[in-house]
């Protein structure tokens, strides 16, 4: 793909802003080790839920969607739609309490929720493998999914020359934007990469829609999209289900699958960004937020651009390529495909095969964007783990705030080149975007109900979350390795995991003595968490008075989810012009909007938090 002068205006122009911000927050960074990890405790609640937003807007985001499209059509988003719940129950339940704890990671709640030793051994091992082995693995495949997007536009002639598998130039290129967001990020800490994920999300999100007006376009608009779709596939109508269709003779998605999903998913895995309970970078960015209002604004902001706003474009895109390219379906339901047999590359290739001069140069920069966006967070997140819960936590507790700062950027750029080594690695080997995404969901299952109870149920202990992350790594070994079991879709087997792990981690609760008395009250104070299962805490606190509204954010959590589920499907209603559906589904989502508002308004105004 020949690239103009517009194009590179564009790019260079990009590159410079993102420099220009990182220089311009040097200062206010390095202040302290507060302001580096989580701005002073001072962002306002769209900086922060922005942010959020744009780090979970990776390079392999649309390249992963046209890939699940592929196989199972429109319902195979609910991969990820399926963690709806979680999101609402971070905000209405969780949100508040996060940022009550004023921690700055969230494992670092792991000892002020449990105490002795095992509870430092899991803060210690939690955040080592996070910030080492889980988060290189992030950088890693959003490194491949940038990788593939070079390879598909500006490297396709040079690949199709050389062959994918003497030519590197894609991971030299990714190299020297590692470099470009290393710079900025080390320098300008929190800040820095909260405003430049602002910037990015707009680029992002403004080159893909311009890619799918321009896709529907050349298909000849949106009906005529749908009929081409139809008419490449047998039961091909099925690619257009949201719910999918189950009476087929070939459903697309099968019953099995989609209950596994949506009944399991949000409780069940762990996983960047939708953490049942709360967790990883979207603590961080609570914990940024000035008080417990901004920081449930922010993560409400974020669900509904999470859900609602972003995903249509991608979508359509998906949908062209599936006119244009009937062979992506195959591809995609072979158990072994050959090199160049993966849908998830139709994505950057319709930028090649479509996009005019000067959104060629916009769609480099919305995937630099996207890819930037999420390794800066990898890498203060990343970071965060290894200065605040191994380093001043184990090896130099007392630590001058100076000491504490040049930990943090040598950290930074540590975890920068274990991304990178990994990165390195998943590009040679042709390593798929969504063997990395099932495996990460897969090897998370079964902590997710652990990290959600530990609020509410004063009898969890430390071993009850360690035997849950042990657990699920062990039991994530014996079914993908044991007899018929290694034959199961991953989401047959992750809900293997989850139900095993969660009666293991049970039932060492039961065998094990509970935290000390003393420590419960010590969080119960702090936190003030609602609900019946600190029933023998609250009764030897007294003088704590509780929120009393664990029942009202469940509620709300259930409508927030209404309102996402519904406009879905309403949104893309009014796309292919289907008015009816469209009214039914939008007025639905604003009735469950409205209820949402009043009670929300309902709640007890909640004390802003200094510090």
């Amino acid at each position: 793909m020949e690239l103009h002068a517009l194009d590179w205006t564009i790019i260079v122009a990009y590159f410079a802003v993102s420099l220009g911000i990182g220089l311009y927050f040097k200062n206010r960074a390095g202040s302290s080790f507060v302001e580096y990890f989580a701005s002073g405790r001072s962002l306002p609640w769209w900086i922060a839920g922005t942010s959020m937003v744009a780090t979970t807007f990776a390079a392999d985001t649309p390249l992963w969607v046209t890939g699940k499209i592929a196989s199972y059509g429109l319902a195979g988003n609910w991969l990820w739609w399926s963690f709806a719940f979680s999101g609402m129950l971070t905000v209405f339940v969780f949100a508040k309490l996060w940022r009550r704890a004023e921690v700055l990671t969230d494992v670092e709640l792991i000892e002020m929720r449990y105490a002795g030793q095992p509870a430092a051994f899991l803060r210690g091992f939690r955040g080592f493998y996070v910030a080492v082995v889980m988060n290189s693995i992030i950088i890693g495949w959003v490194t491949k999914a940038m990788a593939g997007v070079l390879k598909q536009t500006v490297l396709f002639d040079a690949s199709a020359v050389a062959g994918a598998a003497s030519s590197h130039n894609d991971f030299y290129l990714v190299a020297i934007m590692l470099l470009v967001t290393g710079a900025y990020s080390v320098i300008s800490g929190m800040w820095g990469v909260a405003i430049t994920d602002m910037v990015q999300f707009v680029l992002a999100m403004v080159g893909c829609t311009a890619l799918a007006v321009v896709a529907v376009a050349h298909g000849g608009g949106t009906q005529a999209l749908q009929e081409k779709v139809t008419a490449n596939f047998g039961e091909g109508a099925q690619a257009f289900s949201y719910i999918p269709e189950f009476g087929g003779v070939d459903p697309w998605m099968p019953v099995g699958v989609f209950l596994a999903l949506v009944l399991s998913q949000w409780w069940a895995s762990w996983y960047p960004g939708a953490e049942p309970g709360g967790g990883g970078y979207i603590v961080q960015r609570m914990a940024s937020c000035k008080d417990e209002r901004h920081a449930v604004k922010a993560t409400l902001f974020f669900q509904l651009m999470h859900y609602c706003v972003r995903p249509w474009p991608w979508i359509m895109v998906a949908f062209a390529a599936l006119a244009m390219h009937p062979e992506l379906r195959s591809w995609a339901l072979m158990k072994d495909p050959g090199p160049g047999q993966n849908p998830e590359l139709a994505f950057p290739s319709l930028i090649r095969e479509l996009a005019p001069i000067g959104l060629r140069g916009l769609m480099l920069v919305t995937f630099a964007a996207a890819f930037m966006s999420t390794v800066s967070t990898q890498m203060n997140w990343g970071a965060s783990y290894l200065v605040n819960d191994l380093y001043k936590r184990f090896l130099c507790p007392n630590a001058t705030d100076a000491q504490l700062m040049r930990a943090s950027r040598l950290a930074s750029g540590l975890v920068l080149l274990l991304g990178g080594a990994v990165s390195y690695y998943m590009v040679v080997q042709e390593v798929k975007i969504d063997m990395a995404w099932q495996f990460l969901l897969a090897l998370g299952a079964g902590v997710g109900a652990v990290f959600i109870l530990r609020w509410f149920w004063w009898r969890i202990n430390a071993w009850s979350e360690i035997t849950a992350m042990v657990g699920s790594i062990g039991f994530y070994a014996l079914f993908s390795n044991w007899g018929t079991t290694a034959e199961l879709p991953t989401e047959y087997r992750s809900l293997l995991v989850a139900t095993s792990t969660l009666g293991v981690w049970l039932l060492v609760t039961f065998l094990t003595p509970p935290e000390p008395q003393s420590h419960l009250q010590a969080f119960y104070r702090k936190i003030r968490p609602d609900g019946p299962g600190w029933g023998p805490i609250a009764r030897t606190t007294p003088d704590i008075v509780r929120d009393g509204l664990l029942g009202r954010g469940i509620l709300c959590a259930v409508l927030g989810t209404t309102v996402v589920w519904l406009t879905l499907p309403g949104i893309g209603a009014v796309i292919f012009g289907e008015m009816t559906k469209a009214m039914l589904c939008l007025g639905g989502a604003a009735l469950a909007g409205f209820l949402l508002m009043r009670l929300v308004g309902r709640s007890n105004p909640t004390a802003p938090i200094s510090g």
